[in-house]
């Protein structure tokens, strides 16, 4: 006898319509949809039914496995506190970024990241997770050691996302000194002249190893049939050399030049949402709503607040005019899955996984009142 539920009476968020009606899951799958509302079934009195929620960017893990500076939690424990609060804000795919090339910023060392993975995917076999966590390597391309840390992850079939960045001065997020003198020296308390060196020798390292360490981890991503993002571009000439290294995913671009050209050469455009949710960005960047309102941008990402991701999509649909809620919601289920080939979800419609979320929302902040992955409630 197959598992089958009827949720009726439902706001069902297609890709580009409400139908007012009812949603069959069976065995794991969307088996139905129907306008109208049945006689049998679970009343769902009106709420909205929207495809469960992928997340590609989310640094929320390093916050529970390493909650101080120098402080590292027990990594199941770590990944099973970021899974739930995951899970209860409607994310049923989510890419746990691992942070990979050692910096001074009290990064973490070789193995460390293998470590955290290895207890994902224990936590995974012994059905501690609600979500499905898959992996996005945060590859700092101005280390010395970002080839070292990768290789603990070449056999590793759960990586699906590769990102390419380089936070030193002068480069992408930290063109203007002023933004980098806020981050390394006025928070860490740095005197002129160690600001001065801390300078010089990022500079180095990214004018000796950026260039080649980029060509070899793209060069290694399209053998492996993995994804690869750029990050914080902020020219025409960064846009290019994402082109030249296949990119498809354009995460966080500083510029309205670099987001539109990123989004003409068919990459998805990435913001925070919590960006959204806040009105701009929270390093002095560009505003997520300003790329909305020019039809170029195409994902969002939790990055640091889980529930944003839930929440900026309704903030969008509410005051970026032409942006309807279907149109908005594709950006946190759609979108993110076809960037990445997750061809089986992302959407609701028949013969689809069966993630999928209730959400209450009659004005302001949205409320998650259950949620199911691959039929099975999870929330």
């Amino acid at each position: 006898m197959s598992a089958e539920q009827v949720f009726t009476n439902a706001r069902i968020v297609l890709a580009n319509d409400v139908l007012h009606g009812t949603i069959v899951l069976r065995d794991g799958k969307i088996a139905d949809l129907s306008e109208g509302k049945t006689t049998t079934g679970e009343d769902f009195d009106g709420d909205y039914v929207i495809p469960g929620l992928i997340e590609l960017h989310t640094d929320h893990l390093e916050t529970h496995y390493s909650p101080r500076p120098s402080v590292r939690w027990n990594p199941t424990a770590a990944v099973q506190a970021h899974d739930a609060q995951i899970a209860t804000s409607g994310i049923t795919t989510v890419f746990d970024c691992l942070r990979l090339g050692s910096d001074e910023e009290g990064g973490f060392q070789k193995g460390e990241m293998r470590e955290m993975a290895d207890a994902i995917q224990a936590a995974e076999r012994d059905d501690r997770l609600r979500a499905e966590h898959l992996i996005h390597l945060r590859c700092e391309v101005a280390s010395n050691d970002v080839l070292d840390h990768y290789s603990d992850f070449t056999e590793d079939p759960h990586v699906r996302l590769v990102s390419l960045m380089d936070h030193s001065p002068g480069q992408r997020q930290f063109q203007s000194m002023d933004q980098y003198t806020f981050y390394y020296k006025t928070k860490r308390g740095l005197d002129d002249v160690a600001f001065a060196r801390f300078v010089e020798r990022r500079q180095a390292l990214s004018a000796q190893y950026a260039a080649t360490n980029r060509d070899t981890l793209a060069k290694s991503c399209a053998e492996r049939g993995i994804t690869v993002a750029s990050h914080d571009d902020a020219t025409v000439a960064h846009v290019e050399e994402a082109i030249g290294h296949g990119v498809r995913l354009a995460e966080f671009p500083t510029s309205f030049e670099a987001a539109k050209a990123s989004h003409g050469a068919g990459m998805s455009v990435l913001m925070g949402a919590p960006n959204v949710v806040r009105g701009k960005s929270h390093s002095g960047n560009i505003a997520a709503r300003d790329l909305a309102e020019m039809g170029v941008l195409d994902v969002l990402s939790s990055d640091y607040v889980p529930f944003s991701l839930l929440y900026a999509p309704f903030l969008l649909a509410d005051h970026v005019e032409g942006l309807s809620l279907p149109k908005a919601i594709a950006m946190v289920t759609s979108t993110p899955a076809r960037t990445v080939s997750l061809n089986d979800r992302g959407s609701i419609a028949t013969g689809l996984r069966a993630d999928v979320v209730r959400v209450r929302r009659e004005n302001g902040v949205p409320v998650v009142r259950s949620v199911w992955r691959e039929g099975k409630r999870v929330a």
